[in-house]
């Protein structure tokens, strides 16, 4: 499969051709969790409990998962500068790097889950009742975390190299061995939630074998292989990479505090809205991860050609990723209201649970056109080396708002109203978003025109300062 030529003129053609396979793989990551919520909460007897307990771990996973854009997402954009820059060298060095960081990190993370599972679980949202199936789930899942953090990783760095297809296609293998392996080891095997999450990291070291072996291929332009260990290296990697770092973990921690309110909120009925919310996030991140693919799949083009000085291009790209972002939100908006309702019913047969999950995915929807403007805007400064102005944008809308709604919105108007700290959220970081990146974009690249080489100094914002 040959890559698109990152610096070419016909920009939306380059786009598309990341963008389109970025989604796919970001829809298809969304089946990993869809997939083993549908067949726990379809389990005989204990299945609106054992998909509470599913949710419950899901933002524990997601969570996880998310130390990969440390060292993915901070180090695909320096890596695509470099190749930009045409400094082979320093791309096959950062690559190496990238390695080495992704999976000391991961072995890292592992052993921290399995060593706290049980003060994260009950802090987080599990009941006396959902707790012995979250911990099944979530103490296989940890134990071969390792493997879905190398894989997201790594596959940062082929869409990098503007190999986006195949990218999707190691992520779609990995999804379609777990759709095989979660009714054989949940139904089959009787081994209920311990079973999803042996389904999901087999399918998940499969997916990160791929990738390893992709990448250490002969004919790859820049080849996986042992450079020294430059910690000055990873420590610029990870400065990158802690914004979408943070964006994704703060994703995970508001899931998490949302499950606790419900929880605390909810009395008798705490883990009833835990099941009603599980179902809702399952539909949003059919909303939130493809748009991340556009948004993410597309900074190799922004990256490249922030090396290469080509101004025009980068801004006839910016607009074409905030078009798709626009256009696709938009899309799913219509869906929530068309099909909300068979896409529960996929989850549960209790009436009450799917009456307040439709209504769940509606009030969740209602910000999601306007949350196309953080996605679009947060992801192409963090492409241009600037992640600081994304953890201003992010921080507030997650932190100031969907936390502060989430606590206050419970106080005020029962247990119901923490579902429109979303909307809430999405709208006031739309409304940030634009401010700061009417004001920083143009600023970043005059000052792009007249720099020298990204890798002449330490940092690229200090290069540019």
């Amino acid at each position: 499969m040959k890559a698109p030529d990152l610096g070419s003129e016909k920009v939306f053609r380059t786009v598309l051709k990341l963008v389109l396979p970025a989604m796919a793989a970001q829809f298809i990551n969304v089946l990993y969790s869809i997939v083993d919520r549908l067949y726990v909460g379809n389990i005989a007897g204990i299945g609106d409990v054992a998909l509470a307990a599913v949710g419950v771990c899901a933002p524990i996973a997601t969570l996880i998962s998310s130390f990969s854009f440390l060292v993915g997402i901070g180090g695909a954009p320096l890596f695509a500068m470099a190749m930009g820059e045409k400094r082979e060298d320093q791309a096959k060095k950062i690559l190496s790097n990238a390695l080495y960081a992704l999976t000391a990190v991961a072995v890292l993370v592992s052993v921290l889950v399995i060593a706290l599972e049980r003060p994260l679980l009950m802090t987080f949202g599990a009941s006396q009742t959902t707790y012995v199936y979250a911990r099944r789930y979530l103490l296989i899942y940890a134990a071969g975390s390792v493997f879905a953090i190398l894989t997201m990783g790594l596959n940062q760095y082929i869409t990098a190299q503007g190999y986006s297809g195949i990218a999707m296609l190691i992520t779609l293998t990995g999804a379609a061995l777990n759709i095989a392996l979660d009714p054989l080891f949940i139904f089959v095997f009787h081994l209920d939630t311990a079973g999803a999450a042996l389904a999901t990291i087999l399918s998940q070291f499969f997916s990160c074998l791929l990738a390893v072996l992709f990448l250490c291929r002969k004919k790859a332009p820049i080849r996986l292989g042992f450079s020294p260990f430059d910690a000055k290296l990873i420590g610029r990697i990870a400065k990158l990479g802690f914004a979408p770092f943070l964006i994704a973990a703060t994703d995970s921690l508001i899931i998490i505090a949302t499950n606790a309110v419900l929880q605390a909120r909810g009395g008798e009925s705490g883990d009833f809205w835990i099941t009603v919310s599980t179902i809702v996030q399952a539909f949003f991140q059919l909303v939130t991860l493809p748009m991340m693919g556009i948004s993410t799949g597309s900074q190799p083009v922004l990256s490249y050609n922030y090396g290469a000085k080509n101004i025009a291009l980068i801004k006839r790209a910016e607009k074409y990723i905030l078009s798709l972002c626009l256009a696709f939100t938009a899309f799913m908006t219509a869906i929530s209201f068309l099909c909300a309702g068979p896409f529960v019913s996929l989850f549960t047969s209790t009436p009450e649970v799917a009456e307040k999950s439709v209504w769940g995915i509606r009030v969740f929807m209602i910000g999601a056109i306007p949350l196309s403007l953080p996605y679009a805007f947060v992801d192409g400064l963090t492409a241009l080396g600037y992640p600081h102005y994304a953890i201003i944008v992010s921080l507030t809308r997650k932190v100031a708002v969907y936390l502060g709604c989430t606590f206050l919105f419970p106080a005020l108007w029962g247990v119901q109203a923490a579902f429109y700290a979303e909307p809430a959220a999405d709208i006031a970081g739309a409304i940030l978003a634009v401010i700061v990146f009417a004001v920083a974009f143009p600023r970043i690249l005059k000052k792009r025109q007249t720099a020298g080489s990204l890798f002449a100094q330490a940092e690229p914002e200090n290069a540019q300062k």
